[in-house]
């Protein structure tokens, strides 16, 4: 297995949502998704497929105000907006040990934000603004278990049917 960051495009935020779904039915307690990318490119978005894909079955948004979203899923779903943190030691404050290393799996957008409280192994999930509705999406493993899940997630993604992707 390969740890080397790879991509792929989504061209509707339908399409990116139900790559979150098959990411979040590979996820299991513990697991960390570290989420980049400019304000708009379809990090809540990706956070709304995979708390689908962990079972969730309300409503995901962007937890900007609030910081952190708990959603009740097949494992509990930490989802956490680092947008208006300044300093990592904010989030020291928050109880990041609960948040990141809980039993639950953490959805962290704006995860750069977090600095070296981020844990060593996690899955980085780069989204980059192509066009109005293409976004390029990059993966990296850090470490053994997101490795597996990143090429289980991406063999099982191109090697779908082109029409079970879902636009909107």
């Amino acid at each position: 297995m390969s740890a080397e960051a790879q991509s792929l495009v989504s061209t509707s935020s339908g399409e990116s949502r139900e790559l979150g779904r098959a990411l979040g039915r590979l996820l299991e307690g513990g697991d960390f998704i570290a989420l980049y990318g400019d304000l708009g490119s379809g990090k809540t978005v990706l956070a709304q497929g995979i708390s689908a894909g962990l079972g969730y079955d309300g409503y995901v948004s962007s937890p900007s105000f609030v910081i952190v979203n708990e959603y009740a899923g097949r494992i509990p779903i930490m989802h956490v907006d680092l947008y208006r943190i300044h300093d990592p030691a904010e989030i020291e404050d928050l109880g990041h040990r609960e948040l990141f290393f809980g039993g639950g799996v953490a959805i962290v957008e704006w995860a750069g934000r977090a600095g070296e409280l981020l844990p060593n192994e996690r899955l980085d999930i780069r989204i980059a603004i192509d066009a109005l509705d293409t976004r390029t999406i990059t993966f990296d493993a850090r470490g053994d278990r997101y490795t597996q899940v990143m090429v289980t997630l991406l063999e099982s993604w191109r090697g779908r049917p082109e029409d079970a992707a879902s636009h909107d």
